[in-house]
């Protein structure tokens, strides 16, 4: 006698037999179902389509010896569902990944944005509380400085070792006339235009200026470049999700999805090897960014660990009022000197003694000094980066099993049912299945894979870039085949290069007589190699 687990288990097999049986029955006696498949679509009208089975000799894929419940304009239109159906599926899949870069990316900018803003309160109330009599006059630098900040982690051309001198520029006049020479000041533009232009020669702050610049460069460079890569990576999925497949794909899907339906065969669905092929020939061409995508995000991975304590831009960008302190104070402490050194540049000042406004609002209630609040541990920007890499190292090979996905999670019968070879229903597939990617296709019987997609090629183009900045390295163009020479006088790349002693911060203050603009260019590679390589 049989027991009840063998007797159900013969069921469901009968049943499903005879229900594939039964689908096929019905599809050779009317076209009901075909009609409210194609009504439920909204591919088009019902009117006009065939209500019983017909020969098919004027259809294009869907062939076959059987009756048929297609016509050539029902192909037309399920050739249509069948590419939308495509696009749906390739949004979807990457629906997630894309949320994840994207969010982040927005996430990382805000952060930014607020660390900017608080520094340069923290900068404000240095002045507002320390240094009251210069407060008013230092606002409009202090506001200058991070806006260029700001802009430069952003994307704008703006040269770091330009806006970091131009602070100290300024800085220096408000020093010398509130605390090295507090008694007597000189209205004139000229003689605060002279001062400032003295800076440079006496070295008022000591190697303050090249610490800064030296944190700048190391901090601000990287922050850039992995946002540069976060906005690149939603390009490339933006582009993939609405890539344009050939005639040979698209002829493929219609007969895989829809052209079971011509034939009755409403519950069908493709054999796992069939489904393969036709998934893989049609992102034949998309496999191919497969190991640069991987290459991206371990990159990604790489940079964001360098980024790590002193290159951090977090504590850069919140402990920049700590060496303006400094700054001020190794002025003050040297102001004989200065004094003098100054006296014989620019000439004595005409002693009018005058009224400095004050700051006029007070910051904290403390009289000397800032109390700063920590932030949790959890929230820093180095953790929130951690936490993205983490999430966004389950996509690393997101390209290359995108066909084996969709046809795992959405497509193909499972293993063992009886399914569409695309020609009728069968136990299992027996042709040969490609592997991925364009060479893999040769022997593909289902999809003919030709050339290569220009924009592939394109996004693969991009990627290698953004790996080479990700990676502080990049191909040398054939003008550019020497090594850099970096000159005296002081530009943002001889300042960060490595030629310094770590007490300097590796930055110097330069010159700074020639306007440069910034772009992340093959030497300023070599700061990213250098930061990587620590």
């Amino acid at each position: 006698m049989m027991d009840s687990q063998t007797w159900r288990v013969g069921f469901c097999c009968v049943f499903l037999l005879a229900l594939v049986g039964c689908t096929r029955d019905e599809g050779l006696q009317s076209c009901e179902e075909v009609r409210k498949l194609f009504q439920w679509r909204h591919l088009g009208a019902v009117k006009g389509l065939p209500d019983s089975p017909r020969t098919g000799s004027d259809l294009q894929v869907c062939i076959s010896e059987n009756p048929t419940c297609c016509t050539k304009k029902m192909e037309e239109r399920f050739q249509i569902a069948a590419r939308q159906d495509m696009q749906q599926m390739l949004q979807a899949s990457s629906s997630t990944l894309k949320f994840l870069i994207s969010r982040n990316a927005a996430a990382f900018q805000e952060t930014l944005e607020i660390l900017i803003r608080q520094a340069e309160n923290y900068t404000s109330i240095l002045f507002c509380n320390t240094y009251r009599n210069m407060a008013l006059e230092a606002a409009a630098s202090v506001q200058e400085f991070f806006t260029n900040v700001g802009l430069f982690l952003f994307g704008v051309d703006v040269n770091p070792e330009e806006f970091v001198n131009r602070f100290f520029d300024s800085l220096f006049p408000l020093v010398y006339n509130h605390l090295i020479n507090p008694v007597v000041t000189d209205n004139s533009l000229e003689y605060s235009e002279c001062i400032r232009m003295a800076r440079r020669e006496v070295s008022p702050f000591g190697n303050i200026p090249k610490r800064v610049l030296g944190q700048m460069g190391r901090s601000l460079l990287p922050s850039r470049t992995f946002l540069q890569a976060l906005n690149l990576g939603i390009e490339v999925i933006n582009t993939t999700d609405h890539l344009q497949f050939s005639k040979e794909c698209n002829r493929a899907l219609l007969k895989m999805q829809y052209c079971p339906l011509c034939q009755g065969l409403t519950l069908s669905k493709p054999c796992m090897g069939y489904c393969l092929n036709v998934m893989r020939g049609c992102l034949a061409h998309m496999a191919e960014l497969n190991p640069h995508w991987h290459a991206y995000i371990r990159s990604l991975e790489e940079l964001s660990d360098a980024m790590q304590g002193t290159d951090d831009i977090e504590p850069v960008l919140l402990n920049f009022h700590l060496l303006v302190n400094d700054a001020v104070m190794e002025a003050h402490l040297n102001g004989k000197k200065l004094l003098e050194q100054v006296n014989k540049i620019c000439g004595r000042p005409v002693r009018t003694p005058t009224q400095t406004p004050r700051c006029s609002f007070d910051w904290s209630k403390e009289k000397q000094g800032i109390k700063i609040t920590t932030r949790n541990g959890e929230e820093t920007l180095a953790n929130r980066r951690k936490e993205f890499i983490s999430s966004l190292r389950l996509y690393r090979t997101f390209y290359g099993g995108l066909a084996h996905e969709l046809c795992v999670n959405e497509l193909a019968a499972t293993d063992g049912l009886p399914c569409w070879n695309g020609e009728d229903i069968v136990k299992s597939y027996t042709q040969h299945v490609a592997g991925n990617g364009i060479k893999a296709q040769s022997g593909n019987p289902e999809v003919k894979v030709k050339g290569s997609d220009p924009v592939i090629n394109q996004i693969i183009d991009k990627l290698k870039h953004v790996i080479q900045l990700l990676q502080g390295r990049s191909t040398p163009t054939p003008d550019k085949r020497e090594p850099p020479q970096l000159g005296s006088g002081g530009g943002l790349v001889e300042q960060l290069s490595g030629d310094c002693d770590d007490e300097d911060g590796c930055g110097g203050s330069g010159s700074g007589g020639v306007k440069r603009t910034l772009k992340i260019t093959d030497c300023e590679c070599m700061i990213l190699a250098a930061l990587l390589k620590r």
